[in-house]
Protein backbone atom coordinates (compact mmCIF):
# COMPACT_ATOMS: atom_id res chain seq x y z
CA UNK A 1 0.00 0.00 0.00
CA UNK A 2 1.48 3.32 -1.13
CA UNK A 3 0.05 6.34 0.70
CA UNK A 4 1.97 9.68 1.00
CA UNK A 5 0.02 11.55 3.89
CA UNK A 6 -0.51 14.75 3.58
CA UNK A 7 0.09 16.84 7.03
CA UNK A 8 -3.17 19.00 6.19
CA UNK A 9 -5.88 15.90 6.54
CA UNK A 10 -6.80 13.52 9.21
CA UNK A 11 -4.28 10.35 8.27
CA UNK A 12 -7.66 7.93 8.94
CA UNK A 13 -9.29 9.75 6.60
CA UNK A 14 -6.35 9.68 4.08
CA UNK A 15 -5.99 5.83 4.60
CA UNK A 16 -10.05 5.46 3.84
CA UNK A 17 -9.98 7.39 0.60
CA UNK A 18 -7.19 5.32 -0.37
CA UNK A 19 -9.09 2.04 0.62
CA UNK A 20 -12.30 3.62 -0.89
CA UNK A 21 -9.97 4.23 -4.27
CA UNK A 22 -9.11 0.67 -4.13
CA UNK A 23 -12.20 -0.52 -4.03
CA UNK A 24 -13.99 1.75 -6.79
CA UNK A 25 -11.12 1.01 -8.47
CA UNK A 26 -11.59 -2.87 -9.10
CA UNK A 27 -7.92 -3.00 -7.02
CA UNK A 28 -10.13 -4.52 -4.12
CA UNK A 29 -13.31 -6.62 -4.73
CA UNK A 30 -16.08 -7.29 -3.53
CA UNK A 31 -15.52 -9.61 -1.07
CA UNK A 32 -11.90 -9.11 -1.03
CA UNK A 33 -10.25 -9.53 2.49
CA UNK A 34 -8.78 -6.48 3.77
CA UNK A 35 -5.15 -6.63 5.67
CA UNK A 36 -5.85 -6.47 9.64
CA UNK A 37 -5.00 -3.44 12.00
CA UNK A 38 -1.62 -5.07 12.91
CA UNK A 39 -0.54 -5.42 9.82
CA UNK A 40 -1.46 -1.97 7.96
CA UNK A 41 -0.21 -0.40 11.03
CA UNK A 42 3.21 -1.90 10.50
CA UNK A 43 3.02 -1.24 6.68
CA UNK A 44 2.48 2.36 7.23
CA UNK A 45 4.28 2.55 10.05
CA UNK A 46 1.74 4.31 11.92
CA UNK A 47 -0.31 4.09 14.88
CA UNK A 48 -2.34 1.06 15.29
CA UNK A 49 -5.58 2.92 16.90
CA UNK A 50 -5.23 4.90 13.77
CA UNK A 51 -6.02 2.13 11.73
CA UNK A 52 -8.72 0.82 14.03
CA UNK A 53 -10.57 4.31 13.76
CA UNK A 54 -10.14 3.99 9.53
CA UNK A 55 -11.67 0.87 9.94
CA UNK A 56 -14.53 1.83 12.44
CA UNK A 57 -15.54 4.38 9.84
CA UNK A 58 -15.45 1.83 6.83
CA UNK A 59 -17.66 0.11 8.80
CA UNK A 60 -19.85 2.48 9.77
CA UNK A 61 -19.78 3.66 6.19
CA UNK A 62 -20.74 -0.26 5.12
CA UNK A 63 -17.88 -0.17 3.12
CA UNK A 64 -16.07 -3.02 4.98
CA UNK A 65 -17.92 -5.77 6.67
CA UNK A 66 -16.65 -7.73 9.83
CA UNK A 67 -17.23 -11.79 10.00
CA UNK A 68 -16.12 -12.92 13.32
CA UNK A 69 -13.10 -14.52 13.45
CA UNK A 70 -12.14 -14.19 10.18
CA UNK A 71 -11.24 -10.79 9.87
CA UNK A 72 -12.95 -7.55 7.55
CA UNK A 73 -13.56 -7.55 4.12
CA UNK A 74 -14.87 -5.48 1.40
CA UNK A 75 -18.35 -5.28 1.40
CA UNK A 76 -20.46 -7.12 -1.58
CA UNK A 77 -22.98 -4.51 -2.16
CA UNK A 78 -22.71 -3.27 -5.42
CA UNK A 79 -24.76 -0.17 -4.86
CA UNK A 80 -22.84 0.65 -1.58
CA UNK A 81 -19.68 0.15 -3.94
CA UNK A 82 -21.56 2.74 -6.42
CA UNK A 83 -22.63 4.89 -3.90
CA UNK A 84 -19.05 5.71 -3.11
CA UNK A 85 -17.64 6.09 -6.32
CA UNK A 86 -20.24 8.57 -6.72
CA UNK A 87 -19.24 10.45 -3.63
CA UNK A 88 -15.48 10.53 -4.67
CA UNK A 89 -16.40 11.71 -8.26
CA UNK A 90 -19.15 14.40 -6.69
CA UNK A 91 -15.79 15.45 -4.51
CA UNK A 92 -13.63 15.84 -7.23
CA UNK A 93 -16.06 17.59 -9.46
CA UNK A 94 -16.56 20.21 -6.15
CA UNK A 95 -12.81 21.11 -5.90
CA UNK A 96 -12.38 21.26 -10.27
CA UNK A 97 -15.35 23.80 -9.89
CA UNK A 98 -14.11 25.62 -7.32
CA UNK A 99 -11.04 25.75 -9.04
CA UNK A 100 -11.93 26.81 -12.24
CA UNK A 101 -14.03 29.18 -10.37
CA UNK A 102 -10.99 30.68 -8.44
CA UNK A 103 -9.56 31.28 -12.08
CA UNK A 104 -12.23 33.40 -12.78
CA UNK A 105 -14.18 30.44 -14.87
CA UNK A 106 -18.34 30.74 -14.63
CA UNK A 107 -20.79 27.67 -15.97
CA UNK A 108 -20.60 27.62 -19.89
CA UNK A 109 -16.91 28.64 -19.77
CA UNK A 110 -16.18 25.81 -17.64
CA UNK A 111 -18.20 23.48 -19.50
CA UNK A 112 -16.67 24.24 -22.92
CA UNK A 113 -13.45 23.84 -21.05
CA UNK A 114 -14.06 20.70 -20.00
CA UNK A 115 -15.76 19.62 -23.53
CA UNK A 116 -12.39 20.66 -25.54
CA UNK A 117 -10.22 18.78 -22.91
CA UNK A 118 -12.53 15.96 -23.50
CA UNK A 119 -12.23 16.51 -27.27
CA UNK A 120 -8.30 17.07 -27.02
CA UNK A 121 -7.91 13.75 -25.09
CA UNK A 122 -9.67 11.88 -27.34
CA UNK A 123 -7.83 13.21 -30.28
CA UNK A 124 -4.62 11.76 -28.90
CA UNK A 125 -3.19 15.49 -28.14
CA UNK A 126 -4.39 16.01 -24.15
CA UNK A 127 -1.61 13.72 -22.10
Amino acid sequence: MGIEFDNNQPIYLQIMNYIKGEIITGKLKPGDKIPSVRELAAELQINPNTVQRTFQELERETIVETRRGMGRYVTGSEETILTVKKEMAQDVLDRFIRGMQELGFQGEDILTAVAESIHQRDQGQGE
